[in-house]
């Protein structure tokens, strides 16, 4: 009797893992090419993100790549960026940010602006820089590359910056460049 269910078991293990390769070499290289593959496609993007019934950000942009079948999910714009902020009331637009392509990484809700970026503030000052990344969720703005600010009454250069997501307070980690004091 023993023996009988040693058998039985075995055979039916057997059947069992015979019946899980029932894939064929085109369905496992499907899979197999669709790794790293978007998951989703949209040209001619133009999106509000909105609160309480008013626009808090806007972005507009030629392509934009999901990829969700991957580690850390995120979304790829390779033929660039334009994105807005928006007031609180919705109307009076606080500082846009542009740049050649982004990712904005679903999981940590970080962007990552490459290439040509150049944010202006409300006031009007100008940061250009060829990275920077965004923090959505601590609602701060960094850069470890090099970055050149042009305000009304001066430049400012140096490597590495970081500022509030508004851009209306930031920090050069290393200056360099005309900067000028207010003498008191």
């Amino acid at each position: 009797m023993k023996y009988f269910i040693k058998y039985t078991l075995t055979i039916a293990a057997c059947l069992l893992l015979t019946a899980c390769f029932q894939n064929s070499d085109k369905d496992l290289k499907d899979v197999a090419d669709a790794v790293g593959k978007a998951s989703l496609t949209v040209t001619d993007v133009h999106s509000c993100i909105t609160d309480s019934g008013y626009i808090k950000y806007e972005f507009e942009s030629p392509e934009m790549q999901q990829f969700d079948d991957v580690e850390e999910p995120y979304i790829y714009f390779p033929n660039g960026l334009k994105f807005r902020m928006y007031a609180e009331n919705g109307t009076l637009l606080k500082s846009r940010i542009r740049c050649n392509n982004a990712t904005y990484y679903k999981t940590t809700k970080i962007w990552e602006l490459n290439n040509d970026v150049e944010a202006m503030t409300q006031k009007g000052d100008i940061l250009n820089t060829e990275q920077m990344f965004w923090d959505t969720e601590n609602h701060r703005i960094y850069s470890e590359k090099f970055v050149k600010i042009t305000t009304t009454h001066q430049i400012i250069t140096g490597k590495g910056f970081e500022s509030d997501e508004k851009l209306s307070y930031y920090e050069i980690k290393r200056p360099g460049g005309e900067i000028e004091l207010e003498n008191n």
